[in-house]
């Protein structure tokens, strides 16, 4: 049994101490958005804040962080408005966006240290995988969402990549037409 605080909710996972966080988190809190990647701690989908530091879900026993206080990309913003979240939409870094909560959590992490890191801070703090290679615009997000924080810059939270959805209601009947026969 191990009692942590989780996203700023106690909870008691009665489960064996051995059992890595992220099961815990996904199985037993239904909390999905922290990924399972490689389950060897190396691509760092699973990455959480543990007491202000990033971790690796995976490689983490619940028996090991008893009394903890864990953030998972749910607990970041419910609103998802953190400006993490609005710097990574700005920049158009999600693609699958399946190691995208795993980069969100280790950059939060890192700019609660370093309100204003430099990319040498950056590249050392996020060792991230991502196979669609966001990182061109990984440092100047992070940057920017930290110049957010620091209040310097507003990122409006309305910026979204794609198609205006009104051009999507007006492109619908097309995929939906019968073909001719």
């Amino acid at each position: 049994m191990a009692r942590l605080t989780v996203n700023n909710q106690p909870v008691e996972y009665r489960l064996d101490p051995e059992t890595p966080l992220l099961w815990a988190l996904r199985d037993a809190s239904n909390l999905t958005g922290t990924k399972y990647g490689c389950g060897t701690g190396d691509c760092g989908a699973c990455t959480v804040d543990i007491d202000g530091r990033a971790a690796l879900s995976c490689r983490t026993p619940i028996g090991t962080i008893e009394g903890t206080y864990v953030t998972t990309i749910e607990g970041l913003s419910r609103e998802r408005n953190h400006p993490l979240q609005l710097a990574f939409i700005a920049a158009n870094l999600p693609q699958c966006g399946f190691c995208i909560p795993g980069i969100l959590m280790a950059a939060a992490t890192l700019l609660k240290k370093n309100p204003d890191p430099s990319e040498d801070a950056i590249g050392a703090a996020i060792d991230n995988l991502c196979r669609c290679g966001v990182y061109p615009r990984l440092i100047e997000a992070i940057q920017r969402a930290a110049r957010a924080l620091r209040g310097e810059e507003t990122i409006p939270a309305g910026v979204r990549p794609g198609i205006d959805p009104a051009d999507a209601a007006r492109l619908v009947p097309a995929f939906v037409a019968k073909p001719e026969r």
